[in-house]
């Protein structure tokens, strides 16, 4: 006997076997997954020293600008004791910072004087660069009228000078010349105030000049600089006397 297949059993199966067979292929056909890979360790060595470089460096900066700061907010006396090597005749000897008029060439403890009785007429000092040494007398008066006198030995060499004329030409309270037979390269004078340096790359010279000029003014910042001697010459001339 032949046994019939029922038509609609056979559709009700191809349906089901063409599922099996595509979920088969989709297994064979599905590409493997790609392996995870795990990187190196960084190598934190450099990055933690260029960190601490960083910080280094911000911690420089931040003191610097703080430091400025601080200095910028002290009265001028404290700024001027601050600078190493200065010597303050006010405290030291203020019996010798007499402010007599007096004519002729006239005794000094400190050389170059810092302040004492002067001639009656002073030393230009309007950034003047005088060549040639002048007269103390007159040198002691501008220093009453809060100059800054720069001196330096006659050997002091030319670029030296050349540096030290570049921060006094033209600029009010200040003027240089030089010193005879002074015992050191470089002297700084304003009025009870004194700082040698052997250099003249020495950043306290410019602090010398920013603390004391006109501050050290026993007259007030109004005394004039202008009017002054102009000519050089270590004899003083005996007008005002």
């Amino acid at each position: 006997m032949t046994t019939r297949t029922n038509k609609g059993d056979r559709r009700s199966q191809a349906p089901a076997t063409a599922a099996r067979n595509q979920s088969k292929g989709g297994r064979k056909g599905r590409k493997p997954l790609a392996p995870v890979k795990v990187g190196k360790d960084r190598n934190w060595g450099p990055i933690a020293m260029f960190v601490a470089v960083g910080l280094i460096a911000a911690g420089i900066i931040g003191y610097a600008f703080w430091a400025q700061r601080d200095a910028q907010s002290l009265e001028w006396p404290e700024r001027a004791a601050a600078i190493g090597g200065l010597v303050n005749y006010r405290d030291e000897n203020p019996d010798m910072l007499t402010r007599d008029h007096q004519a002729g060439q006239l005794p000094y403890e400190v050389l170059p004087p810092v302040g004492g009785n002067h001639n009656g007429a002073w030393q230009n000092c309007q950034g003047n660069v005088y060549a040639e040494p002048i007269a103390s007398e007159h040198a002691v008066h501008s220093l009453e009228h809060g100059a800054v006198w720069v001196t330096y030995r006659p050997d002091l060499p030319a670029d030296q000078v050349d540096r030290l004329a570049g921060l006094v030409d033209g600029n009010d309270k200040l003027f240089m010349s030089p010193f005879p037979d002074l015992d050191a390269p470089i002297s700084l004078q304003a009025w009870g105030y004194q700082l040698k340096v052997d250099n003249a790359n020495d950043s306290r010279i410019t602090d010398f000049i920013r603390a004391l000029r006109v501050n050290a003014s026993i007259e007030g910042p109004s005394a004039r600089c202008d009017g002054g001697i102009t000519s050089t010459g270590t004899v003083p001339q005996n007008a005002g006397g």
